[in-house]
């Protein structure tokens, strides 16, 4: 199978299960739901129904914000000029690349959301693998078997990353830039250095998300129990097929990249009010959308590539899970009780 020819039937496996789609944008926005109703309180509070109140309303009014941020507690710090518009994308890029910190509140909530996503991805792996309807009761059952692996997988996933973050990143962005940049006079070269750079260590971080995509994908389709050896598996399986899995990472990237440009023209900005704030609000939720919809294509194009590449096309070796029979049945039954 060619990497575009995955990315295709990705596509595809993803239109034929909207409910996957439509459930993880529900539990995105409940994740987000009460830190949102605790910062709606903390701004009404503030305000109230004075002057400064309709000004804010109408657009930034920039001191109320400083003295607002300055006041609050972690979360209410959260709320930044970074957050209007796109400038909300290239401040979580820009957080990503420079290994900056988060507040508390959003580093709890980052913890929270991708536990989420690390239950739900067994199931949603195993949906994509089947390419056929599954029933609420068997996703969910995948969600918890591959649940507790993915946990055990979890503390090689962290591990990797924190090495990444706290050894790799000093190194080149820190002392390598400085060493290069140190006789440089012109700010357009220690730009693109600084570039370079950026480019190098987020081409590391790719590679290593996806050898644990892969690993997953090993650990779903084949109902590996060892996580070691799904990783394993899943490093095989990039090392031999290195030219397809690239290629294909490449082009879900630029898909996610056309989602990402197409907002930057679209984006809502800070004067928006009245009916025109609800407009923008729904552009904002189909960029969120779109951005879970791409997601979900690396999922399902991964594992039509690893099937495709091993003649594994449409199959999963664990069995479908039993429906659960209903408790009346031990009622009706009571002589088939221990």
């Amino acid at each position: 199978m060619r990497s575009s020819d995955a990315l295709i039937d990705g596509i595809r496996r993803v239109n034929r299960a909207p409910v996957i789609l439509a459930c993880v944008f529900a539990l995105t926005l409940l994740t987000a739901l009460p830190f949102s109703m605790i910062m709606r309180d903390s701004l009404a509070a503030h305000l109230g129904s004075s002057m400064v109140a309709d000004h804010a309303a109408r657009g930034v009014h920039y001191a109320w914000w400083t003295e607002f941020t300055a006041q609050a507690g972690p979360l209410g710090q959260t709320f930044a000029t970074t957050i209007i518009g796109f400038a909300a994308v290239l401040d979580n890029l820009s957080t990503l690349l420079d290994a900056e910190s988060r507040t508390p509140a959003i580093a709890w909530l980052g913890a929270g959301y991708l536990l989420l996503w690390l239950f739900l991805s067994g199931g949603i792996l195993d949906r994509y693998a089947r390419a056929r309807p599954t029933r609420t009761h068997e996703f969910f059952t995948a969600c918890g078997i591959y649940f507790v692996r993915f946990l055990r997988l979890a503390p090689f996933i962290a591990l990797t990353y924190y090495a990444l973050f706290a050894y790799l990143h000093p190194v080149m962005l820190g002392n390598l830039y400085d060493e290069v940049t140190r006789d440089v006079t012109v700010e357009r070269t220690a730009f693109f250095w600084r570039l370079a750079l950026y480019l190098l260590f987020g081409s590391t971080l790719a590679l290593a998300s996806i050898v644990f995509d892969y690993a997953k994908v090993r650990a779903v389709v084949e109902d590996r129990r060892s996580m070691i050896g799904a990783l394993a598996a899943g490093l095989r399986f990039v090392r031999r097929n290195a030219g397809a899995v690239i290629a294909l990472f490449l082009l879900n990237g630029l898909m996610f990249l056309g989602v990402v440009m197409i907002y930057a023209l679209v984006a809502p900005g800070a004067g928006w009010s009245g009916p025109a704030m609800w407009v923008g609000f729904a552009i904002s939720q189909m960029y969120l959308l779109a951005r879970l919809w791409v997601r979900l294509v690396f999922f399902a194009s991964e594992t039509s590539l690893f099937q495709g590449r091993l003649a594994h096309a449409g199959y999963i070796a664990s069995a479908p899970a039993p429906r659960p029979e209903p408790p009346v049945v031990e009622l009706l039954a009571p002589e088939s009780r221990l």
